[in-house]
Order: C-alpha cells, then structure tokens, then sequence
C-alpha cells in the first residue's frame, strides 16, 4: 500500500470519527472532547506539522542555493524568477476574479440574517505592501528564520547562490557541503513523512468533530459557492493555462499531484506541505531542482490562489448580509488588493481570515463580521491549500518545460518517483 492510499484511508477514517464525536461527543467538556479531540488528535496532527515546519527552512535554505548553483548561469536565474512572479501573480488575479463571479452569480448572502461573534478583531492585520516590500530584504537573517519570514529567507537563499555561482570554481569543496546537507534534511523529510497517515487521521478527526452541523447548514451557500469557485479554478483555469502554455497531459499532471494536495487539505498550510510539494515535482514529475527549488517554496509565499478566492466570495457574501453595494470599483478594489496581499503571506493555516482584515479595510466592510465565516473556515481552509498547492506545482512545470529543466520521459512515466529507495532529489541533469 502506497503512501497515498494510506493516507486517503486516514481522511476516511478522520471524517467518520469526527462526525461520530461531533453527534454523540457530548459537551464540549465530556472525557471524550477533552482527552481525545483535544487531547490526543491535538497533539498527534501538531506535533506532525511541527515537524514539518522545523524542516521547511533548513529545506528552503539547502534546497535554493545548490539549484540556483546548478543553473550555471545567472541570466538563467533571471528568467526563472520573472517567469514564475508572472504567472504567480497573473494566476491570483484570474482565481479572485473567478471567485467574485461565482459569487455574484449566486448572490450569496442576500436576504440572509446570521448573527456573528466578534471575537476576530482583525489586531492581527497584515502589513502594508511597502513593509512587506522593505521586509524581502531582513535587516538579520538569523531573526528572519527564526521569525519564518520565508520572503525574506529566500532572497538571503538567492542572494547567496548568486554569489556562490560566480565564484563556484574557487569554493567546490563548500558546493559539496551543502550538497551533503540538503540530502541529509531530505532524509528527514522521508522519515517524517513516514507518520503522515497518522496525522492525518489526527487532524481530520479533530477539525470535523468540532465542525458544528448547524452553522454548516446556516452558511451551506456560502460554503458551496467557495467550493465550486475552488474547483473550477484548480481543475478548468490551472489546467487550461498547464495545457497550453506546456502541451503536456493534465490528466498524469493530476494524478501525480494527487499526494500533495491531500498533504496540503490535510495540514491547511502549503509552507508545511513544501517538502511533499518539492518531492512531488520533482520525483513525480521530473522537474529538475534548478528550477523546483526556486518556484515551489517562492509559490508557497507569493502564490496564493485559494486563499484570494475564499476573500474574494466572502467580501461579496459580507457585503450582501450589510446591504452595502460594492459596484465594480469596489470589485477591482477587492481584486487588486487580494493579489497584493497574497506577496509575503506566511504560508500557515487560517492565515486567509488575517488577511481578510486588509481586503475588509479597503472596501469599507465590518472587519468583526469575519466572526460570521470563522466556523465553516476550516474545511474551506483544507480545501484552498490544496488549491494553491496545485498552483505552485503547475507554474514550477510550466516554467521548466519553458526552460527545458524537465524531464519528459519521468512526466510521462505513471510510476516514476513511486519506489521509496529512491532518492529524493535527483542529480542535477539541465535537460534540453
């Protein structure tokens, strides 16, 4: 059995735990919520994402500079880079602009009355896009790790390879070095991977047994109208846009993608799932680490798909339960400050309701009525990571194939990359 059956059977049996506890589960005070869900599911689906998270900067690090080494040439990386900020930032416009569509189509929110908590504030508001741009380049590198300012983290990555590359035949000695690291904290992304189904089960049980059947129904529009916007974006907009800027079957695109999206529906954060993302492309699909190590963990923070479609069909849904019309300024308004807000977003779960705050702001809606989605956002969490996961994988092989830093034969084998034994990160091979 596969790792991904495995897991498939731990989201199963998540769903039909959870639902069980949810029904008969008692009050939120019963052993069972209080030593299970809390005590047991807590701790096994955190402790996995902790461990993941541990390895995504070290990952990041040791993953960035060698492959921008193996580019050999600098004009290269250049290209690389604007190529995967185009499509990343183009991709983002098109899903909130999807989104709003889906939204108004529907006319969610209209002749609707759902009281709210106001116990999101939004004090934890993101920065001005000028912070977020002086933040790329951290003032203490150390500070930036520790605070995982993954941005700012990979410009030092970039900066550094850069520098490396233009004096690589004086420093092999250092190449290989990092070289060794990067193969080491691979490893430890094979061993932690090793608990995932576990986890999963954890953090499904747990996210659907305090899922309330209730405000599921009170918000079922809502909910839908996020779903299907979702859907129709990761499977008619990214697939159009891999099918004809690529050529290439979408059909083995999704199949082999299948592992990362349900790590990214399980954990809700696509920092976390970067390692299987990494694996994935690279294993899977055949894109060489020169450009994978570049496009996946720089998508995870700048490419923010799902996240800016949630935003974008909430602030319709808001505006319609206040009665306040929005008109096409206030659509482009939403629109383009989603797409800004997704630069620098930190690749967590439920970091779309903080940045909903700023999208809130800007057209002049109640930030306290997020309190109003807050219960449905966990599923809809799950479900918009897997999203902005998809994208990452689909511009990271766009841009390779652009490239020609991707291997046909391996995107084209159905096994390829399926053999555990095998390494995680192949050798550097700058197919043309």
């Amino acid at each position: 059995m596969n790792l991904a059956t495995k897991v498939i059977i731990a989201l199963i049996l998540g769903v039909g735990i959870g639902l069980t506890i949810n029904l008969y589960g008692g009050e939120p005070s019963s052993w069972i919520n209080t030593y299970l869900v809390d005590g047991v599911f807590h701790a096994g689906g955190k402790l996995f994402v902790n461990a993941l998270k541990m390895l995504v900067v070290p990952l990041v690090l040791f993953s960035l500079i060698p492959g921008i080494v193996g580019i050999g040439d600098i004009r290269l990386l250049g290209k690389i880079g604007t190529k995967s900020f185009i499509l990343y930032i183009a991709t983002t416009a098109i899903a909130i602009t999807t989104a709003i569509a889906f939204a108004v189509a529907f006319g969610i929110g209209q002749e609707m009355t759902i009281p709210f908590e106001p116990s999101f504030t939004g004090k934890e508001a993101a920065s001005s896009f000028t912070e977020i741009l002086i933040g790329i380049i951290p003032a203490n590198i150390i500070d930036a790790m520790a605070q995982d300012r993954m941005l700012s983290i990979i410009f030092f990555s970039i900066f550094f390879g850069v520098a490396l590359l233009s004096i690589v035949k004086d420093a092999p000695d250092l190449v290989g070095i990092i070289e060794q690291i990067n193969k080491v904290i691979m490893r430890m992304v094979d061993i932690v991977m090793w608990f995932a189904p576990y986890a999963v089960f954890c953090l499904i049980a747990k996210a659907i047994s305090q899922l309330g059947i209730e405000l599921l129904v009170q918000l079922a529009g809502y909910f839908m109208v996020v779903i299907a916007a979702l859907l129709f974006h990761a499977f008619v907009n990214q697939m159009l846009i891999l099918k004809a800027l690529t050529g290439l079957d979408i059909g083995i695109f999704l199949r082999k993608i299948r592992n990362a999206q349900l790590f990214a529906f399980s954990t809700s954060s696509s920092g976390a799932t970067i390692p299987v993302t990494l694996r994935t492309v690279q294993q899977r699909l055949g894109v060489d680490r020169a450009v994978s190590s570049f496009s996946v963990p720089f998508g995870a923070n700048i490419n923010m798909d799902g996240t800016s479609m949630m935003q974008g069909v909430a602030t319709v849904f808001v505006a319609n339960l206040y009665g306040v019309e929005l008109g096409l300024t206030g659509y482009v308004t939403v629109v383009v400050t989603a797409v800004l807000a997704s630069i620098g977003t930190a690749a967590v779960p439920a970091v779309g309701l903080v940045m909903l705050t700023l999208v809130f702001n800007q057209v002049g809606l109640p930030v306290e009525a997020i309190g109003i989605i807050i219960g449905v956002d966990r599923l809809l969490d799950m479900t918009r990571t897997a999203v902005n996961v998809t994208g990452d994988a689909m511009v990271t092989v766009v841009v390779a194939k652009s490239e020609g830093f991707i291997n046909l034969d391996t995107y084209n084998d159905p096994h390829a990359g399926e053999a555990t034994d095998l390494p995680m990160i192949p050798e550097h091979n700058n197919v043309k």
